[in-house]
């Protein structure tokens, strides 16, 4: 079970630290760099269409006042002025009326202008429209810039799993690895969809209101400020306590993505030993941690839109009683304090859904993080420029003094030296942990060497090119890995070039899979999926030996390759290995007697050192770790063969 190990090595994972929202925030803001052109048009076009929306109200207000200017003109007798008009009502003791009517524009005894009205109102229609137009136009920029950020997104995070040393893998859960490259990276394209352009258009037009309030009033605008404190108050105290809940969100959402990825890949080995209830209560734990975490953000942020609500409708009483005082005044018309609170209603409504949209981006930026700190995380050391390359490849491989430890508090390998010559068998030997595989991990540089060198036919491997260097190595390892295809193109996948059925098939000849793959429905057109579901453990070795076959190295590295394989096909394997591995240096880490007994030179390793080396009657006669090692595990296995 993977679970123990999982969690015990991504507990010193980067996800302990506290959000940056600021500085993922901005961040975040600069991927769009490349866009600025069209953001810029983005900008321009919500821009043109909140002016004319804000405008929109001041010109309803001006068909307000036409209505009313011929109602109240067609009760007053014709042929006096405006001025005689309101002196008479002033005169006769109605002075609060005439101070009310000063700012209305009518003419004694003419009724509605239904012409200029249908021309304000025509006008009105054409900006609305426009607005709307221009709104729609942005929507559609918005939608191409966020897939297109998006885009390269995730082309960087598949660049930079690229570059990842392997110790980054080995510390991590492959779920909560895969979770970052694709929940996270898809929630920070939804919040960018759902908020960015509402962003935009709620900030201009915040702007563009404020503006066109203290135009009209700049006492009413006033007032209407009152209440910015008070919803500013608001968003930032509820923000603060819904951030963290949404950083543990995203926390459990990849714990739990991994606990699941474990339990579907290992289904059967919890099935084996009867661990589905225990995997099932973990999965209950992990998925209350990641409910409990989700309610709270969503409850905490979504506290924020009724709360803005009452300080909008606070806002409203507000400007409703100092705008009907204004008006009864004089100082304002009927349409000013129409028009004025509709721009009320659209300087509290974007304040409204800046904050509404609070737990929206506060959930993109907490994904942001988690994505920043997959690309920012440590990489492999960068290959050489250019990278040097051996005159001509024959395969002689020398280890000088190599020291090397995963832990620095902990020793592995210490002062280990050996001289490996073109076309011999090396059979590396020793008991669990001793550093065979680490050994090998040295030659193909998924691990840098501590201390020491080591040489690929006289030059040192880390002043070549990862490329280069393993292209000349083929690898087949004790744990199978074939994708979703068929079996020929998984074979094909060992191949540096392009090639041909009939090279495949002599590949897996030499693998001695012909056979059995001849016997499938659809030969070497069957398609198998990424479990290798439909063949045996046996038979996924036999298709990957045969992949390491085609890849034509100058060095064969088998590790425990042999190990999913019966007796007799692993005497059969032998006699292919023996024939393709004329001329090429062979690195074999195996437990089977008959791999170690035909090779050239036999390592015996324990604690990262090699204690003895030689052929095999040699070391059995010098009776010393080999002959142990031989009396306890392979005594039996000559029984067998023999």
């Amino acid at each position: 079970m993977a679970g123990p190990m999982g969690r015990m090595m991504a507990g010193g994972s980067p996800d302990q630290r506290s959000m940056d929202f600021k500085g993922s925030g901005k961040r975040l803001v600069a991927q769009f760099r490349p866009e600025r052109v069209t953001v810029g048009i983005l900008l321009l076009c919500v821009v043109v269409s909140v002016t004319l929306s804000v405008v929109g109200p001041k010109i309803l207000g001006k068909a307000t006042d036409l209505v009313f200017a011929g109602i109240i003109g067609r009760q007053m007798p014709a042929g006096a002025t405006k001025e005689q008009v309101l002196a008479g009502m002033r005169a006769s003791g109605k002075g609060s009326v005439a101070d009310m009517l000063q700012s209305t524009d009518f003419t004694p005894g003419k009724g509605i202008d239904f012409g200029a009205v249908g021309d304000v109102l025509l006008l009105a229609l054409g900006t609305f429209l426009v607005a709307g137009l221009l709104m729609a136009v942005a929507t559609r920029l918005v939608n191409r810039t966020v897939n297109r950020t998006m885009y390269r997104l995730r082309e960087s995070v598949q660049t930079k799993l690229s570059r990842l040393p392997l110790s980054y893998f080995d510390k991590r859960q492959r779920g909560e690895v895969l979770s970052r490259a694709t929940n996270d990276i898809d929630n920070i394209g939804q919040t960018l969809q759902q908020s960015m352009g509402q962003l935009i258009n709620s900030v201009l037009t915040i702007i563009g209101v404020l503006l066109m309030m203290f135009y009209v009033s700049w006492i009413l605008a006033l007032v209407a400020l009152v209440t910015v404190p008070l919803s500013f108050l608001v968003a930032t105290r509820v923000g603060k306590r819904s951030q963290p809940h949404f950083v543990q969100q995203w926390r459990s959402t990849g714990k739990l993505n991994a606990h699941v990825e474990e339990m579907y890949t290992g289904h059967t080995l919890v099935k084996v030993f009867g661990r589905q209830e225990e995997s099932a209560k973990q999965f209950a734990e992990q998925n209350e941690a990641l409910y409990q975490a989700a309610f709270k953000a969503q409850f905490n942020s979504g506290v924020m839109q009724p709360l803005m609500m009452f300080v909008s409708n606070l806002n409203y009483v507000l400007v409703a009683v100092v705008g009907g005082l204004r008006v009864a005044s004089g100082a304002l018309s009927i349409g000013d304090v129409q028009a004025f609170i509709q721009y009320s209603r659209q300087f509290s409504m974007p304040l409204t859904q800046v904050a509404s949209m609070a737990n929206l981006v506060q959930s993109g930026v907490a994904s942001a993080e988690r994505v920043f700190e997959l690309l920012d995380a440590e990489e492999q050391e960068a290959d050489p420029v250019p990278g040097e390359r051996p005159a001509e490849l024959r395969g002689r491989v020398e280890l000088e003094h190599v020291s090397f430890r995963y832990d620095p508090e902990k020793p592995l390998i210490e002062d280990l030296s050996l001289t490996v010559e073109p076309g011999h068998t090396v059979a590396i030997v020793g008991p669990t942990g001793a550093g065979k595989t680490t050994l090998v991990n040295l030659l193909m540089r998924f691990y840098d060497v501590s201390g020491g060198r080591i040489t690929l036919d006289g030059v040192d491997v880390r002043t070549m090119t990862r490329d280069d260097l393993r292209s000349g190595i083929g690898m087949v390892l004790q744990d199978t890995w074939l994708f979703g295809g068929t079996i020929a193109e998984n074979i094909a996948y060992g191949a540096s070039r392009k090639v041909t059925r009939g090279e495949i098939e002599e590949a897996a000849r030499a693998a001695h899979a012909d056979r059995f793959i001849r016997t499938l429905p659809e030969g070497y057109d069957t398609v198998i999926d990424d479990e290798g579901t439909g063949v045996s453990a046996g038979e996924k070795q036999l298709i990957t030996i045969a992949r390491a076959f085609l890849s034509d190295p100058v060095i064969l590295v088998l590790d425990e390759a042999t190990s999913s394989v019966d007796t007799r096909t692993e005497v059969l394997i032998q006699k292919a290995m023996a024939k393709l591995a004329a001329g090429r240096t062979s690195f074999v880490i195996a437990h089977r007697l008959s791999t170690i007994r035909d090779a050239d030179t036999i390592l015996v390793m324990e604690n990262g050192s090699i204690v003895e080396q030689g052929a095999h009657a040699e070391l059995l006669a010098a009776d010393g770790a080999y002959a142990r090692l031989y009396k306890a595990q392979f005594a039996q296995a000559v029984a067998e063969v023999d």
